[in-house]
């Protein structure tokens, strides 16, 4: 299982930026890996100490997505991957940058706060938070969003 971080603040959202292995730049939700023992609210505010060096407070479960790797972007990397991703709203307790950044991700190269109105032409995973996230920060769509891209 996998919890992820979503922050709306001012008309941005925070993402993390990344580059893959081709050189590619995308961003996605902070957040990642639940260990075992704990809880996925607990998972998630270490996981965002360790990429955005500040702590969150999870508010709500706002979306559930199945990750099937071999049906995704990533399919030639994650064809055996499948798991649950939860997206939790959340609020920061303090600023990115805080503290520093323990443990970020193999690919992750900054933290940025994309607007609102920019997030279409950018690479984001999911790429369907494009469609469920209004102009003015309203999260639409159902809970449950399946294994979408």
């Amino acid at each position: 299982h996998s919890a992820k971080a979503l922050t709306v603040r001012d008309g941005r959202l925070l993402l993390t930026r990344n580059v893959g292995w081709r050189g590619d730049e995308y961003f996605i939700l902070p957040g990642g890996g639940q260990e075992h023992g704990e809880t996925l609210t607990a998972a998630l505010v270490r996981e965002c100490r360790e990429e955005l060096g500040a702590t969150v407070r999870p508010v709500t479960l706002r979306y559930v997505r199945e990750y099937i790797g071999k049906n995704q972007a990533f399919a030639e990397r994650h064809a055996g991957v499948h798991q649950l991703e939860y997206m939790f709203v959340c609020e920061l307790l303090e600023e990115p940058g805080t503290h520093a950044q323990s443990n970020p991700d193999a690919e992750q190269t900054g933290i940025v706060w994309l607007p609102l109105n920019e997030l279409a032409r950018h690479q984001i995973f999911p790429a369907v938070l494009k469609e469920l996230i209004a102009g003015d920060g309203t999260l639409t769509g159902a809970v449950y969003l399946g294994d979408v891209n």
